[in-house]
């Protein structure tokens, strides 16, 4: 893990109370309520937090990436037409989905990242008014 710093700490805990914001939202956030913390520094940091495994990049068809705070294991569903991203929790990844991923590709699962995509309920009810 990287060394301390307070900077580092203000991103994550803004990070942590925002709704899988894009980068400049978080700087956006973060420079309004610290605003000596520059958007190199948040941009640089957001770098370190997603090595660290603190953080996920999430990324989004036809828009900006979205960072999220890993609290527990979760996927995401993104919606098509807003861009919102959603939490979902399921339990895909066991011996046998592996074991299947490895038999057809050779590879060897050491992490995971599921995102699926669709139309929210919100943008489904805006098309049929």
């Amino acid at each position: 893990m990287s060394n301390y710093s307070k900077q580092r700490e203000i991103i994550l805990e803004t990070l942590y109370l925002l709704d899988h914001p894009t980068a400049d939202q978080l700087y956006a956030t973060v420079h309004k309520n610290n605003p000596t913390i520059s958007q190199s520094t948040v941009y640089r940091n957001l770098n370190v937090l997603l090595e660290d495994n603190l953080i996920r990049k999430i990324k989004v068809l036809g828009g900006p990436d979205r960072f999220d705070f890993i609290s527990k294991e979760h996927y995401h569903a993104i919606c098509k037409s807003c861009g919102r991203v959603f939490d979902f929790m399921c339990c895909l990844f066991n011996e046998d989905f592996m074991g299947h991923v490895h038999s057809q590709t050779g590879i060897t699962v050491d992490s995971d990242s599921v995102t699926v995509y669709g139309i929210c309920e919100n943008c489904k009810l805006k098309v049929k008014k």
